[in-house]
């Protein structure tokens, strides 16, 4: 049942926040934005309200809406000037969730700012950061100490990447901290003046598995807790998909406030299914998870002696190195049974890098393995657990007997340690199973490792769905949830994030239409006597159209599906023609978009031959991109595991791969490439897509019927 939480004094508190934004930034009101804002107001007031028992919030509706809005609608006031008042009058914090750090600091940075200074809302907003983001003071410390790069201090992930030269480290390293000293600088790496190489700010942050926390003896001057501080009093806090979904997965109230007090708005939030997968996968790779156990131990036999006096972990402490050996040994019988597997597969069912196993089934020999791994993992996640809490509480403890600087590097080792033997338990804990019964299935796969001519193996596990995660994580928990882009739905249903979402259909969905008029623009299909499945004809054609397609006096953007005929199409123009292409790969994507405006201010044409990058989030209005040329439907190149597994399991149920999940996701993909070339109320131009299967094949057709209403010149 709905609350009837929208009295009429928060009905106009919003509608007179909204008319004051829209009179003094002179802007024009938008029915689109209407229609959000009425629509997030019913489902917020379906939260209860404080002091309503649990049986009353279970016969409640899901304060959860979906709703997609066209580009151009203007999202951001729509929301904030709807959710900020009303999660005030409920008591709850508003997290809003962009998809990526360089939204997440505009939002903060220009939007709010300008909302509140406009609507005569009184709010107050912080920014939220994981901890990588900013410095620890502790190991910068370490690091300093020891002056050689602090060999004492076992990195995490040193298979990941290149420990830093000391040469290299160490005067980054003096900087930060002088700046810190000087309180010009806050320990946030966006807010350092220079660009600081990943090797050198791996080696001076952590992450939660390594950080004491409260019981650090940095904390008053700490980065981050400094900054988290600052979300305690934060109406809004805005951060973006990744940090919350990592909150989520620590169990919530981690990072951010806890789940049950928090509405969230996740922005570009037809992204939400794929990050929840991303945090919620598991691997092992099995030679540098030997080496790292190896180098353990190795760090363990040098300084254990240190921590003798501390009571009630000697007999822990002691265990340690054969479990460490023996796990290393069972890795190492595991590499070869591995082996075998990847070399007795089937040719159809690996390539030369992959071996899935189908429905995710684990081999039988594979199994007891797992098991025996996941048991001894198992045991060194305990022991680690009982050590890294003692340490901390002996960081608290002035009479502890050990030098508190030890104590720091300790705790720093067996986090750091704890947190990777947790991540490898869960992947063995996953082949430890057979796989049948699980519905979804998990995809597991094996990928075969080459570097400097030697061979690995790394062991991956993923969800294919992202359903039960979020409904898990997510759905039940929060207080409410917005969901909202510009491309939500495909083939004009939301049934494709309903699937990978899980998210409940008792939810409201909704559907605002742009603001543009699409007429102003046409969607082409030219004449061509060959469909993209003839690779060598497709793009010989496009060779020889292209010169008569563009204007070499306009801005175009030409989109391709892969790499290899972009550069064949590249290589096959005349030489004037590859003059004006600015190419994806001949440098970075913001350097690129620089140099076609720069070529485009200057009064000349200009050419951008992109990939899937470019097909999404670039923002080229008016002269900057009158053309967007697409080589042929972007339906995705089933390679990816977890793709593959998701269409075993819906073609095993009796379902039809290509029309429940390569149909919708093209669709959706060339809604989002066409999206480029209308940026505001004024574009205009031309949409061609060269390929004929949209106009000669049956899903061709649904697809054609899901773009927006432009002009049609179909030959």
């Amino acid at each position: 049942m709905a609350i009837a939480l929208l009295s009429e004094e928060l009905k106009d508190r919003i509608r007179a926040a909204y008319a004051a934004v829209i009179e003094k930034k002179s802007l024009t009101p938008r029915w689109g934005q209407r229609q959000m804002i009425a629509e997030i107001a019913n489902t917020l007031a379906r939260i209860p309200l404080p002091g309503e028992t649990p049986a009353e919030r279970s016969n409640a509706e899901p304060a959860v809406c979906v709703i997609e809005a066209g580009t151009g609608t203007g999202k951001t006031i729509a929301y904030s000037v709807t959710a900020i008042p009303m999660a005030q009058a409920l008591g709850k914090r508003l997290v809003v969730a962009t998809a990526t750090v360089a939204l997440q600091e505009q939002f903060v940075h220009k939007d709010l700012p300008d909302i509140k200074r406009h609507s005569e809302l009184d709010f107050s907003y912080a920014l939220a950061k994981g901890r990588r983001r900013y410095v620890c003071l502790s190991k910068l410390d370490r690091l300093l100490a020891d002056g050689q790069g602090d060999n004492s201090v076992l990195p995490l992930y040193p298979d990941e990447f290149e420990l830093p030269q000391a040469a290299e480290a160490m005067p980054i390293y003096h900087s930060m901290i002088d700046a810190l000293g000087r309180g010009e600088w806050d320990g946030d790496r966006d807010n350092w003046p220079a660009t600081v190489p990943e090797q050198v700010w791996l080696g001076a942050t952590t992450d939660h598995s390594q950080c004491s926390g409260r019981r650090c003896p940095n904390i008053s001057q700490c980065s981050f807790y400094k900054a988290r501080e600052e979300l305690t009093h934060a109406d809004v806090i805005v951060a973006n998909h990744d940090l919350t979904l990592s909150d989520l997965a620590l169990g919530g109230g981690a990072i951010l406030p806890e789940p049950e007090d928090c509405i969230y708005v996740f922005d570009e939030g037809h992204h939400l299914p794929d990050k929840a997968l991303s945090h919620f996968a598991s691997f092992c790779r099995i030679h540098t998870t030997v080496a790292w156990l190896q180098d353990s131990g190795k760090i363990l036999a040098q300084g254990a002696a240190t921590l003798a006096p501390l009571s009630g972990i000697a007999h822990y402490l002691k265990q340690l190195p054969e479990q460490l050996e023996n796990a290393a040994d069972s890795l190492k019988v595991a590499e070869q049974a591995v082996a075998s597997l990847f070399d007795d597969a089937e040719p159809n069912r690996r390539d030369e890098t992959q071996l899935r196993f189908e429905h995710g089934l684990v081999p039988e020999s594979l199994i007891p393995l797992a098991a025996t791994l996941a048991g001894q993992f198992q045991s060194l996640v305990n022991n680690l657990s009982r050590i890294e809490k003692s340490l901390e509480d002996s960081l608290e403890d002035e009479f502890a007997g050990v030098d508190k600087g030890d104590l720091e590097t300790w705790h720093l080792n067996i986090g750091g340690m704890l947190g990777r033997a947790e991540a490898t338990l869960a992947l063995w804990q996953a082949y430890a199973v057979t796989g049948k019964g699980e519905q979804p299935p998990m995809a597991r796969w094996i990928t075969l490792l080459d570097s400097n001519g030697q061979h690995g193996f790394e062991l991956r596990c993923s969800p294919i769905l992202a359903a039960d995660i979020l409904q898990e994580y997510l759905w039940p928990r929060a207080a409410g949830v917005i969901i909202t882009s510009a491309t939500i739905t495909a083939l004009n249903s939301f049934e494709r994030f309903i699937l990978h979402s899980g998210v409940s259909r008792e939810a409201r969905f909704k559907i605002v239409a742009s603001p543009f008029d699409y007429s102003r623009a046409v969607f082409s299909v030219p004449a061509m006597d060959c469909e993209p499945g003839d690779a060598e004809a497709h793009s010989a054609a496009m060779i020889e159209q292209l010169p008569n397609l563009l204007n070499r006096e306009e801005a175009s953007l030409v989109l391709f599906s892969s790499r290899r005929q972009m550069l064949e199409v590249y290589q096959g123009l005349p030489a004037q023609w590859r003059e004006e292409i600015l190419m994806q790969g001949d440098g970075s994507k913001q350097e690129i978009l620089r140099l076609h405006r720069e070529r485009v201010d200057g009064g000349d044409g200009s050419v951008i031959f992109g990939l899937a990058s470019f097909a999404e989030g670039v923002d080229l209005p008016g002269k900057y991109c009158r053309h967007v040329v697409i080589a042929k439907i972007p339906f995705a190149v089933p390679d990816s595991p977890i793709e593959a597994s998701l269409a075993e399991w819906i073609e095993a149920r009796g379902g039809n791969p290509f029309m429940e999940i390569s149909v919708p996701d093209a669709a959706l993909r060339l809604v989002q490439a066409s999206g480029r070339l209308l940026r505001t109320e004024q574009d205009t131009g031309r949409v061609t897509l060269m390929d004929r299967r949209i106009i000669t094949r049956r899903y061709g057709r649904a697809i054609l019927d899901s773009l927006p209403p432009f002009k049609r010149e179909l030959h």
